[in-house]
């Protein structure tokens, strides 16, 4: 009986191996295909519809809107009324502040009116307690 114990050649440098080594590529073949399987959703037989609950509430009313103008003389128009002084505006704020719900406050100042006499107007609105409060008609401003 005979014993091998080195390379057939004679040489020292082994033999190159001419196969690929296919199981690293196995396994990751197999890892790819249960993340597919994962991955991929259920498949769902009934559709869910998100379908609108009848109610029978009310509609909604068009909220009570109050228009204050500044005129160009600084004059505090309260729904087309002139007001003289700053305790008829004090007064007409507390009014429309008792109202329920609370009316909607739309100022619109003349382009050339001061500056004061807005500030008054949302001063009394604030002191007075009417928290909807607008001020429109400032694209005037824009240029």
């Amino acid at each position: 009986m005979g014993m091998n114990v080195g390379p057939g050649s004679g040489s020292s440098e082994p033999e190159v191996m001419m196969d690929i080594n296919t199981t690293p590529l196995i396994d990751v073949m197999l890892v790819l295909l249960i993340m597919l399987i994962i991955t991929i959703p259920s498949q769902l037989h009934s559709v869910n519809l998100d379908m609108p609950v009848n109610t029978n509430a009310a509609k909604k009313s068009e909220p009570v809107v109050i228009k204050v103008n500044i005129e160009e003389n600084n004059a505090i128009n309260w729904n087309g009324k002139v007001l003289g002084s700053r305790a008829e505006l004090a007064q007409a704020v507390a009014d429309a502040a008792a109202m329920n719900p609370q009316p909607e406050v739309h100022i619109r100042s003349h382009a050339k009116a001061k500056y004061d006499a807005a500030a008054a107007v949302m001063a009394a609105a604030q002191r007075g307690g009417l928290v909807k409060l607008g001020i429109v008609g400032s694209e005037q401003f824009a240029n």
